[in-house]
């Protein structure tokens, strides 16, 4: 960790004087959705690809398209299909043969498909629970072949504490070592690193810190992310000064925030969530959208919403106090 201080001091030192006033850019070709559908108000899905939107992809946590948005060409709106987690079987190539499907049989354009979701972190917390060694055979056998065909393929999306580092590394390891069986040694390979995160903005410097260190040349995609359970201002500045960094910055490819959904159903607050309890969207919601702000409070209307956010309760993860006191020995100049 120690080697992501100087790159934090410096991005912070430089929002400090960069940092929007009002809401962040109102639109970016970076921009994604974390689709959640909800049964109850399924009206609610076709706001994210409603004019305008500059939403240019999106993911569901599964390997095939939602129908919902069939109508919306691939070249509009892309789909990446993930493998959100590992069965037994590390051999079982169902992913693999979808992904082929869609792409040979369907013509559906796949150019990027994501692994494992936040492998490292157990069921309880939303994670898909899979040590490093079954996850390292079953990217073998699902996404080395998806390389081959020229599909750029994400690592696992760990979750945003230390460890989820140490999972990463100990993946690419043992995919090395798979890979290098009964030759010489090839690298794990893959196209770009995706992680998440939730907290605050001085928490996501220093893990951006991190990742940097380990991997300096590679592109990154942030595709869970949000600041969980806080007050709407904090809430909203924090959108503001994440939605500037990522578009400045060119090694952030893609990012997508986990928040499209009522406030009602919202398991990472209702101040994250962007649209209200009546589905109308918040500032929050019309900003990332690429939208001037809507004054709608996310506490607002009588909601009618049963189905919850797919994110489940958060443990306290380490790196968003980590990420306070760097912040802190920055500003007091340590």
């Amino acid at each position: 960790m120690i080697s992501s201080i100087p790159l934090c001091a410096t991005l912070l030192a430089a929002l400090s004087l960069t940092a929007p006033a009002l809401a962040g850019p109102l639109a970016s070709p970076k921009r994604g959705l974390v689709f959640t559908p909800n049964n109850t108000t399924p009206g609610d899905d076709k706001i994210w690809v409603q004019s305008p939107s500059s939403l240019t992809w999106y993911y569901n946590y599964g390997e095939a398209p939602s129908a919902v948005f069939d109508d919306v060409p691939q070249s509009k709106f892309e789909f990446v299909p993930m493998m959100w987690g590992v069965s037994p079987d590390t051999s079982n190539i169902t992913f693999l043969n979808t992904v082929k499907s869609l792409i040979k049989d369907k013509g559906i354009n796949i150019t990027h498909a994501l692994s494992f979701n936040e492998p490292d972190l157990s069921w309880e917390y939303g994670g898909s629970n899979v040590d490093p060694e079954s996850a390292a055979h079953a990217y073998v056998n699902n996404f080395i072949p998806l390389r081959k065909m020229g599909v750029k393929v994400g690592l696992p999306a760990c979750a945003g504490h230390p460890e989820g580092l140490v999972w990463l590394q100990d993946f690419l390891d043992k995919c090395s070592a798979i890979l290098s069986e009964g030759g010489s040694k090839k690298n794990c390979s893959y196209d770009f690193v995706p992680f998440h995160w939730y907290g605050n903005f001085e928490g996501l410097a220093s893990h951006m810190g991190s990742y940097s260190a380990v991997f300096p040349k590679d592109k990154f995609w942030i595709t869970e992310y949000n600041l969980n359970n806080q007050d709407l201002g904090s809430t909203q500045d924090f959108y503001n000064m994440s939605a500037e960094y990522f578009d400045r910055l060119e090694f952030v490819e893609r990012y997508s925030l986990f928040g499209a959904f009522r406030s009602d159903v919202s398991n990472v607050g209702a101040n994250a969530a962007m649209l209200n309890r009546d589905g109308n969207l918040t500032d929050i919601g019309a900003w990332y959208l690429g939208r001037p702000g809507t004054g709608v409070d996310p506490l607002s209307g009588a909601g009618k919403s049963k189905s919850a956010a797919l994110r489940l309760g958060l443990p306290q993860l380490g790196s968003v106090w980590l990420g306070t006191v760097v912040a802190a020995a920055v500003l007091l100049g340590a």
